[in-house]
């Protein structure tokens, strides 16, 4: 004989809302265990911050308050009576007449020194011996004489004489500019000296004072 169970007792009928039961109890045990480990314990205390009364110091003003100065005290006046007169000899005359004579001082001036014309070195028409440079050596050639001095001691070389052809072509200031001695460099100097009077230098078209090198060669034979 087949049993048959009751419509009530079976379980399968009441899975889904088994299920649902369960699925809220589990939810509710998740929620207390993390309660539960939150609130284990009492929290660590971190202690409690004391803060110290910071009071404000005053610090003292050291500047120091310079008094100033007493006021000079106040000029006196004099205060002249009326019945003192002023002698006359106190009071210098200021008064002018016609005999009156006023004497100017003289003021020597010095006499003004002329200043010396410019010497050129180079110009653009260079001073020029009578007939030329052929007629300078001639000159020098004829007139020239080998001091014995300079000769008996086998002197030889080079003098260079300088000079200044002024605006007029004279010869001024005749210095030995590199001599050797023996009496080559006075022979030079005297031959300079005796030459005629030369073509000045001109500047710009206007002559001018020019100095003049000229070697002399003093050879031996």
């Amino acid at each position: 004989m087949e049993l048959k169970k009751n419509p009530k007792a079976d379980l399968n009928l009441q899975r889904t809302l088994f299920f649902q039961i369960g699925l809220c109890v589990a939810l509710a045990g998740t929620l207390y265990a993390f309660n539960w480990r939150e609130g284990d314990g009492e929290a660590a205390s971190l202690g409690t911050l004391q803060m110290e009364d910071l009071t404000e110091m005053e610090i003292p003003q050291t500047e120091q308050k310079v008094t100033p100065p007493p006021p000079p005290p106040p000029p006196t006046l004099e205060v002249v009576a009326d019945e003192e007169v002023i002698e006359e000899d106190e009071i210098a005359s200021t008064e002018v007449t016609q005999e009156t004579r006023i004497e100017v001082p003289v003021v020597e001036m010095e006499e003004e020194v002329a200043a010396e014309p410019e010497i050129f070195t180079v110009v653009e028409e260079m001073p020029s011996f009578p007939g030329g440079d052929m007629e300078l050596l001639k000159f020098m050639a004829e007139n020239t004489k080998y001091p014995p001095l300079a000769r008996e001691n086998g002197l030889q070389g080079i003098v260079v004489v300088t000079f200044v052809v002024d605006e007029r072509g004279r010869i001024d200031k005749v210095m030995v500019l590199r001599g050797i001695g023996g009496g080559c460099d006075e022979e030079a100097v005297r031959v300079v000296k005796a030459m005629p009077q030369w073509k000045a230098g001109k500047q710009r078209g206007m002559p001018v004072r020019v100095q003049y090198n000229l070697p002399f060669r003093f050879t031996l034979r």
